[in-house]
């Protein structure tokens, strides 16, 4: 029983559209679900991945209308790996966020570092080549240098390593990489790396902040991915069904949420493949609620849909 690698990870933005526009628009990812937010739905919850809403591909957020900037700090992760094919890539990149105003770090010739909109900050690094390519596709942006899924992802810590050791590796199976503070998880299909360092800083979660983090479990592992977790003594939440996967959570000992997350059913159960992203599709238990959020929730452009989001649900 392994882990396959990550499965999404979750950030809070300010503003949704402005989201869209970075995320799909500019860096090419595809806007895969436009949904709510479980617990609060009168907030946008928007996934991006690649055609097909990939594990491994996926970014989500929860949109706080007008939240304030957060700050990562001890107990948060603070920045994202995305993999590109190479420096071949990485020079595309930077011409095109150069072309589009947008400031990025040349800090060497295999990186290349940026912020969102939001100040999430992002580094752009050339892929695991044994991690399969999970490209969307943009009439701007090649295959060649179009993002090919997330490669790892790095969090701050105030305490020793050792807390967090157990966990890692005699639990969810993670191994400990050369560098200090690094872990590999190695799954089935896909690698990721998982990088901790330390700092005195406090944090404060807000805009261009990641919520939590989530790990691939197969579907028929799930049930003994709780009953592991449960069995090493931690805190683990019931089994939750989140509509396109399930769920269980965890607080690992630094403080960052962990969330276990299966394959199935995916997000193409309440939309058609080609058209993923293109209406506004709400969790079943928020079903009712339609009448009131398509009056209340900000219309949203789609780059890849020819009318708003909102107008496309259901014919409305």
């Amino acid at each position: 029983m392994r882990l396959d690698g990550m499965h999404h990870i979750t950030m809070i933005t300010g503003d949704a559209q402005r989201a869209i526009d970075f995320y799909a628009g500019l860096l090419g990812l595809r806007l895969v679900k436009q949904t709510v937010n479980f617990d609060a739905p009168e907030a946008y919850h928007l996934y991006f991945g690649d055609e097909h809403g990939t594990p491994g591909s996926i970014l989500t957020w929860f949109e706080f209308r007008g939240a304030q900037p957060g700050r990562a700090g001890a107990g948060m992760v603070h920045t994202i790996e995305l993999g590109v094919a190479g420096r071949t890539a990485l020079d595309f990149w930077e011409q095109r966020l150069g072309e589009h105003g947008h400031a990025c770090d040349r800090a060497s010739r295999d990186s290349l570092k940026l912020a969102d909109p939001d100040g999430l900050s992002l580094e752009l690094v050339t892929a695991d080549p044994r991690n399969p390519a999970l490209n969307a596709r943009h009439e701007a942006i090649s295959d060649g240098n179009a993002i090919m899924g997330v490669e790892g992802a790095r969090a701050y810590i105030s305490r020793p390593l050792q807390t967090d050791a157990p966990l890692l590796t005699d639990t969810l199976g993670f191994t400990e990489a050369d560098t200090g503070g690094g872990y590999l998880l190695e799954g089935h299909s896909r690698r990721f790396r998982w990088t901790y360092e330390p700092t005195g800083q406090h944090g404060l979660q807000g805009a261009g902040t990641v919520h939590h983090i989530a790990w691939h479990s197969a579907d028929g592992d799930h049930l003994a991915w709780r009953e592991r977790i449960s069995s090493a003594g931690l805190a683990v939440t019931p089994v939750i069904d989140r509509d396109y996967f399930h769920s269980i959570y965890i607080r690992q000992p630094q403080g960052i949420l962990f969330e276990i997350a299966t394959t199935s059913p995916g997000f193409a159960i309440d939309e058609d493949p080609g058209h993923l992203g293109e209406r506004l599709c709400l969790p079943t238990q928020h079903e009712h609620l339609r009448p009131r959020l398509e009056r209340t929730l900000t219309p949203l452009h789609n780059p890849r849909a020819t009318t708003t989001l909102t107008d496309q649900a259901g014919g409305r």
